[in-house]
């Protein structure tokens, strides 16, 4: 089962259980991935899945630290509700000594020097990274590895 047939899933399992907040959150997840769909006129697959729910999950980790900031706890709360439900579809996370470790190959295959090759680094991170890690933790492990 590909991970957009989970999701739909997902959302008809929550309509039968009339969980009302984890159903509004699947289908903004559905939503955006019609949207990206209808944009590009592409079929998405799992990977391209994973970087919508990527993208989701940053927009609500912003919202959290607006809300937090402007005393609105409600609003932060739901928010991060939100990211617990959208968590549920991500692949397993790589530990951060497993991004250390990617990322120092990663150094040495590129053949970069200093912080001037960050963008040639980041590039391949990306393509080898993207939805196995948080690239926040990625970008910082190769500013770190770029700076020695």
């Amino acid at each position: 089962m590909t991970l957009k047939e989970q999701i739909t899933e997902d959302m008809k399992a929550a309509m039968r259980a009339h969980e009302a907040d984890r159903l509004g959150t699947i289908r903004l997840l559905l939503a955006a991935m019609k949207q990206k769909e209808v944009d590009e006129r592409v079929v998405l697959d799992d990977a391209a899945v994973v970087a919508i729910v990527d993208k989701l999950i940053k927009q609500r980790k912003d919202s959290v630290t607006a809300y937090e900031g402007a005393g609105r706890q409600d609003l932060a709360d739901k928010e991060k509700a939100e990211m617990v439900v959208l968590q549920a579809y991500l692949p397993a996370r790589l530990s951060e000594a497993e991004v250390l470790a990617a990322v120092k190959a990663l150094v040495a295959q590129v053949d970069a020097n200093g912080p001037a090759d960050m963008g040639k680094v980041m590039g391949a991170a990306k393509k080898q990274l993207a939805g196995k890690a948080d690239m926040g933790m990625v970008s910082a492990a190769v500013k770190s590895a770029l700076s020695h």
